[in-house]
């Protein structure tokens, strides 16, 4: 039989078993040209490799299979993302703003080893998305977005539309493996995909890591797959399972596996090596076909990375040198002042726009008065602007020698813009603060930072919808959010108006996807909670601090400044502030209107296990056999434990595995108990561990 000018085979085992062999055969192919760059046939041939096997497919549809190269654009559009849990947190990096951070690192490490041999591997920092996979049996069953670190988006139906993502490893892989890596969009894609934005009349997109961010989260994996995605491939979870002990194996495992890994990769085996290999990326920065920010630095081996460990942000065993930021000039016009959640008012510049970095700014922070003297800027006034570690707007200062005379002095206001209040500035602080709490401009960055992703995560609810809201009177604080119906929203007006004079309304659509949201965010995480309600001093970091600690609101509620301070994480300056704003009426008639809607006040809770290690602080050492740091960790932690970086008096196990380093020696000089795994595991089953190790 013949479809679409095509041979098909007339006899279906015969169908199956070349549409098997087209398979094979298109991943080697896909994997030569995505990944290697070095493709073995013309893409005529290839093409006419893909008819042929779409072809047997339409001619038999039940040979279809879910990772048929055919199938990467194959799921409908989504209503949502569902969260994905990350089989192990995935980290940010500390940064190293110059050579001389890079070096006192390089020399850190040198200490922590203790002369033992270090190499390094040095890869570049690629300035896209990152993105977590999962394999089961060898073939792609989920892909998530970074998230927060713990909890990611489900993005599958959208990965398998990237090309450079292998939907069947190269070789045999059983059970489970999960990768990490970069999505990112080529520069050309990128210039090319703003052009088609402003054809259509729609907003273009800052930089080709935001696109590539956008592009991954799209609703329809079609759109996703006209978006020339790539990605590269850096990390493997499961090392220890596939007998991989450094990260130079890891990532030839990856390359082997038909991942795309990315060329410009080296292991040094000195500080000078690594020095100069970041020296030479700044060089090729331009020249190379996708943006890239700097370097991330890695310890070569796992057993050190394991002793090394971890803060409660980053790894300690890796680092990321970050490019010195590319300078411009223009013409400051303006220094205007926003006012924020907590009453501080922020001058900040405007000035004329200009491509920083890969992206247009026309606005940068100048933080305080002070900062604002200190640069010596005037109005009119020709400046340097850059991006600080290439992602915030700053100015560096002025050009004095193009002065002519016209430029003019700024002062800071005594009354804030927004609500006339009059203004102070606090003994001993630098930011002047309105004292109105119903100030609109309060009101309106306490609504944002409550709907931020790192809050609440409404998605939808902007700073356009957000304003219309409040303009319109539905929404005068957070609370309001939850007393909306789908007539409010898909009734409001948008502000904009149609070429025949109507108004332009939200629109039901859009109501519905804000309501379902505005509903989900009910259930969010009690850190979450904790960070939204913009308590000052408390970051994402202190608010799970204060959740762990705590459990609910109520319980944080009725701690004391002291009890408070003691909280790892907090200090007496924290402690003060929560017990301020637990002190205030408004406060607590706010969040009991947020209890009223069905906000959940308490920590989640799983299987409670028996705390039967509270008490007792443990610090973990070397290379374990059957669990990575962050599973005993966390093990340990279920069971009420305190997990430490470091070895005190007041520790009072460490587990030592294999090659431990110098906590294990801290340990025995201070006389600290010291515990094998298995030791390890029989108190976490509630058995006494027996002799020490």
């Amino acid at each position: 039989m013949a479809s679409d000018g095509v041979e098909v085979p007339g006899d279906r085992d015969r169908a199956a078993e070349r549409a098997r062999k087209l398979r094979e055969e298109i991943r080697h192919h896909n994997w030569r040209y995505y990944a290697l760059d070095e493709p073995e046939i013309s893409d005529a041939a290839y093409d006419a490799l893909v008819r042929e096997l779409e072809a047997i497919e339409n001619e038999y549809p039940e040979l279809v299979t879910p990772d048929s190269p055919t199938q990467r654009v194959g799921a409908p559009p989504g209503d949502q993302f569902a969260p994905v849990t990350h089989v192990q947190r995935m980290y940010s990096l500390d940064n190293a703003m110059g050579l001389d951070e890079l070096d006192a690192w390089l020399e850190r490490m040198e200490r922590e080893v203790g002369g033992r041999s270090c190499a390094y591997v040095c890869e570049l920092k690629i300035d896209g998305s990152s993105i977590a996979l999962t394999y089961e049996d060898g073939r792609l069953a989920t892909a998530a977005t970074r998230g927060d670190g713990t909890t990611g988006e489900d993005v599958t139906a959208n990965a398998r539309t990237v090309k450079s993502i292998p939907l069947v490893l190269l070789h045999e892989a059983e059970g489970r493996i999960d990768v990490r890596g970069e999505v990112y969009m080529p520069k050309e894609s990128f210039a090319r995909l703003n052009e088609e934005q402003d054809e259509a009349g729609q907003q273009p997109f800052a930089n080709p890591r935001n696109a590539a961010a956008g592009s991954l989260r799209q609703k329809d994996p079609a759109v996703t797959a006209s978006r020339d995605l790539s990605a590269f491939m850096y990390q493997v979870v499961q090392t220890r399972a596939l007998g991989i002990t450094t990260q130079s194996e890891a990532l030839g495992w990856l390359r082997a596996a038909g991942f795309k890994v990315n060329p410009d990769i080296t292991t040094c085996a000195s500080a000078d090596e690594v020095r100069a290999f970041c020296e030479r990326a700044l060089e090729i920065r331009n020249d190379l076909p996708y943006e890239i920010d700097g370097v991330v630095v890695k310890v070569d081996s796992f057993a050190l990375q394991d002793e090394l460990g971890y803060t409660a942000k980053a790894p300690r065993w890796a680092i990321a040198f970050k490019f010195p930021p590319e300078e411009k000039t223009t013409t400051l016009t303006d220094i205007r002042v926003s006012v924020g959640r907590t009453g501080a008012m922020t001058p900040y510049a405007v000035f004329e726009p200009v491509t920083v970095a890969g992206s247009t700014i026309a606005r940068a922070t100048l933080h305080n008065e002070d900062e604002v003297a200190r640069k010596g800027v005037l109005i009119g006034d020709t400046i340097v602007v850059r991006k600080a570690g290439d992602v915030i707007p700053e100015v560096v200062g002025p050009v004095e020698r193009l002065r002519d005379g016209s430029e003019r002095a700024w002062e800071m206001p005594d009354h804030c813009p927004s609500c006339g209040a009059k203004a102070y500035r606090p003994e001993g602080e630098a930011v002047w603060r309105c004292p109105n709490a119903a100030c609109p401009a309060q009101r309106h960055e306490r609504i944002l930072h409550w709907a931020g992703r790192g809050a609440m995560d409404i998605d939808g609810l902007g700073e356009e919808i957000a304003a219309r809201l409040e303009e319109t009177g539905l929404v005068s604080d957070i609370a309001d959010l939850y007393a909306l119906t789908f007539e409010d929203l898909a009734g409001l007006d948008t502000g904009r108006t149609r070429k025949d004079g109507s108004a332009v309304l939200l629109g039901e659509t859009i109501a519905g996807k804000l309501m379902a949201s505005i509903e989900a965010s009910k259930e969010r995480p009690l850190a979450r909670l904790l960070f939204g309600l913009g308590v000052r001093h408390v970051g994402s970091t202190v608010a799970e601090a204060l959740a762990d600690a705590y459990g609910s609101v109520d319980a944080l509620a009725g701690a004391s400044e002291a009890e408070l301070a003691e909280v790892e994480g907090v200090g007496p300056v924290i402690a003060e502030s929560v017990r301020r704003f637990f002190d205030a009426e408004e406060n607590l008639a706010l969040i009991g209107q947020l209890r009223e809607a069905g906000v959940r006040m308490e920590a989640e809770r799983g299987e409670e296990l028996p705390q039967t290690l509270a008490g007792l602080t443990f610090v973990l050492t070397g290379a374990l056999e059957r669990w990575t740091r962050d599973e005993a960790a966390n093990a340990l932690k279920a069971r009420g434990a305190k997990v430490s970086g470091s070895v005190s008096k007041k520790t009072s196990y460490v587990v030592v595995g294999a090659e431990p380093g110098s906590k294990f020696d801290k340990a025995r000089e201070l006389g600290v108990t010291t515990l094998a795994e298995d030791e390890m595991e029989r108190l976490l089953e509630g058995e006494p561990p027996g002799d020490e190790a």
